[in-house]
């Protein structure tokens, strides 16, 4: 059972217990008990007549925490009682089972006496407790990012107790605060050693005969890559081409990079622990070194590469008629972005051989995107932001959401069919020992949120199955607001379950389902330049065709599915690493910047909205009063929810405009502040600074 602190209020927690479909719920800092954030912990499960729920306050840790008192805190339990069908499992943390204590980076707090021993250090996880530490450099410490490590939590103390470990460097350094990222989120990034190097191919690199024997030549084939601008790691291409009997040849090929990585050599062992490329806004951790990710394997046009395709005859119609794999060797002919394979579909005075397959593989997709929609895929979203960075500063200069083409979807069709295909044929050579990847339907009580937004909106959503949802998430439109559908499916993606990777042995075929994507089976196959997970695969691949001999780790049921459970946290690190670059590119885009926007309210709290920013794909918290303390001019109506000042009332999905710009008061958490600009509330409201005209309320749009 792990312990998880709140991130919207300090004071409350939650444990994840497998046994349960739903977390257990923590009420009060004293029920916590001392435990940290991670530690596996023993808990006693209180009476449901006890039952609570999440109180509906945002609430951080104080900025200006007690420090010369080891006193234990004196707090009474969370009062926030709960309606009897809402409430949650409730229970108190009553043993530590084991610390999972890490080093945590985070700065000095300022001391009424910073010629003393004794200071408390800020962790930059808000999840994480203040720490005391003793040190006589604090003078010098004060301005710097630095990392402690947690020694021990006294019973009756506070705060526990640790020693400092080092310094990354200056706060506001952009290399420190990247160094602050990617330790928070436990990302290898250090540079490869030289026995990770040894193993790497020498240059010049070349196809020998005896590649040309044992591989099928495709270089003849008008193949082509369509990747988002300045990929250099190009997994994959695709061809298409028509056949003598009116059906087509779609070919999706995917790096061979398990050509290049040995099973066992430092350079497997090295891939194998850092489980996936980290893409950060400014910079990118690569699972493999650079000659490899960026050179060799990756599918560049103009140059011979070796690749393992998946080739499939199809229909007219999309329809499946024959699928085979080989170890190919292709010469890419063209490396388009999505932009340029859009202008060349869309041209139509061009019909060369590559803008030809293009058409033909777009016309396809939509087909086959059809048939996973009717089967119940799910069509969910999530705001997203491309930065313009400053070529010499790396600073951001821009930011805009992420726009979406129909080339997009034609290449993610493709990539989704080849995991489908190549899924099913390991499944069936290896039915204990395959590398696959599930998405768990969600408990029921996760749509809770969802089904009462829609509600406010006079929408009944059904959520008994994934085909009820898609179903349910198209009709949910209202012709006056267009954007609505698009925040019911963010608020939907919230909802889901994480996906997993497993070994095919470790839990029953039924369970094998990925549910958002209406899939009876799945797995990655088509990035292993980037994911280690696509490496073990392709090895199986190579193994049941023929192409490569087994190994005994291979076909190790235990030691697959360990592979899997540590290729899990590393994909999660990777995702919350990716997401802490934007919030900090994002805090660096607004440092000098205030503007007004027009938003949505996607959260009601009691003292606060969350509100959605679509321009730049954010969000963030209008507070409603200066501190939690604070009496607010808004009732909060628990119903809806909504909260109201004299005749205006603001629930979900309401637009609002807002004002823009950061708040940098807290340099340990620094975060982007909302002022209110329209609707107008007297005395709450900022004034426009824009010289355009505002509506009472934004529409959505």
């Amino acid at each position: 059972m792990f312990s998880c602190v709140s991130r919207e209020n300090y004071k409350e927690g939650s444990v994840i217990v497998q046994a349960l479909d739903q977390a257990v719920f923590i009420p009060s800092t004293q029920f916590i008990n001392r435990a940290v954030d991670g530690d596996v912990v023993a808990l006693e499960l209180l009476p449901k007549e006890e039952w609570r729920v999440p109180s509906v306050v945002i609430c951080e840790a104080p900025k200006d925490a007690v420090e010369e008192s080891d006193d234990e805190e004196e707090e009474s339990q969370n009062q926030s009682s709960a309606a009897p069908t809402n409430a949650q499992p409730t229970g108190k943390i009553v043993g530590i089972v084991r610390r999972n204590w890490r080093a945590y980076c985070g700065i000095l707090r300022a001391s009424v006496n910073m010629k003393g021993q004794r200071h408390l250090f800020v962790p930059a996880e808000r999840r994480i407790p203040h720490i005391r530490i003793e040190t006589r450099q604090a003078d010098f410490l004060r301005g710097q990012r630095i990392v402690v490590s947690i020694d021990r939590w006294p019973r009756h103390s506070r705060y526990p107790v640790g020693h400092f470990v080092r310094s990354l460097g200056a706060i506001g350094d952009k290399e420190a605060e990247n160094e602050v990222l990617l330790l928070e989120h436990d990302i290898p990034h250090q540079a490869f050693s030289s026995a990770v190097t040894a193993c790497l191919p020498s240059l010049p690199w070349i196809i020998t005969a005896e590649d040309e024997r044992t591989r099928e030549d495709l270089r003849h084939v008008a193949i082509c890559s369509v990747d988002p601008p300045g990929c250099t790691d190009i997994d994959d291409a695709l061809h298409c081409r028509p056949l003598e009997n009116g059906n087509l040849e779609i070919g999706v090929h995917i790096a061979d990079v398990s050509h290049f990585i040995r099973p066992g050599t430092a350079l497997d062992e090295e891939a194998g622990n850092r489980g996936t490329t980290v893409y950060l806004i400014d910079k990118r951790i690569d699972m493999v070194p650079a000659l490899l990710s960026s050179n060799l394997c990756s599918l560049r046009s103009e140059v011979d590469r070796f690749a393992f395709t998946c080739i499939w005859e199809l229909t007219q119609d999309a329809e499946i008629v024959s699928t085979r794999y080989c170890k190919s060797i292709i010469r890419s002919q063209a490396s388009l972005t999505y932009a340029e394979a859009q202008l060349r579909i869309d041209d139509s005075n061009r019909n060369d051989l590559i803008t030809v397959s293009l058409r033909g593989l777009n016309r396809l997709a939509k087909l086959l995107k059809k048939k996973r929609m009717d089967k119940g895929a799910l069509t969910l979203a999530s705001p997203e932001v491309n930065f313009s960075l400053d070529n010499e500063t790396h600073d951001p200069i821009s930011v805009q959401s992420k726009q979406l083409r129909e080339t997009n979807s034609m290449v993610e069709e493709f990539m989704l069919l080849a995991n489908v295909s190549v899924a099913a044929h390991i499944r069936d050579r290896f039915s204990q020992f395959a590398v696959l990847r599930r998405h768990p339907a969600p408990p029921t009580a996760n749509y809770d949120p969802l089904l009462k937004a829609a509600s406010s909106k006079g929408f009944a959503l059904s959520v008994g199955t994934n085909k009820d949802l898609a179903t349910s998430l198209e009709k949910a439109v209202l012709p006056d607001q267009p954007y609505f559908n698009t925040l019911l499916r963010i608020l939907a993606t919230r909802c889901m379950m994480q996906a997993l990777y497993f070994c095919s042995g470790s839990i029953p075929p039924e369970e094998y389902v990925h549910y958002g994507l209406a899939a009876e089976i799945y797995t990655h196959f088509t990035s292993p330049i980037r994911r280690y997970s696509d490496l073990m695969v392709h090895r199986l691949l190579a193994v049941s065709i023929g192409a490569a001999d087994s190994y005994p780790e291979l076909l190790d049921s235990n030691k697959v599915e360990r592979a899997c459970q540590q290729l899990n946290y590393r994909h999660k690190m990777a995702q919350y690493a990716g997401r802490a670059s934007v919030a900090l590119h994002t805090q660096l885009f607004f440092k000098e910047r205030v503007t007004e926007e027009d938003g949505y309210v996607l959260a009601v709290r009691k003292n606060a909205l969350q509100i959605l920013i679509p321009k730049y794909g954010l969000e963030a918290s209008l507070y409603l009063s200066a501190s939690e303390s604070a009496q607010s001019m808004f009732t909060f109506h628990a119903e809806g929810p909504s909260v109201e000042c004299d005749d205006i009332r603001l629930t979900l999905f309401d637009g609002v405009r807002v004002r823009v710009c950061l708040d940098d008061h807290d340099v340990q958490h620094q975060k982007l502040k909302l002022s209110l600009v329209h609707p107008q509330v007297e005395g709450f409201s900022v004034p426009s600074e824009t010289a355009e005209p505002s509506p009472k309320r934004a529409k959505l749009m």
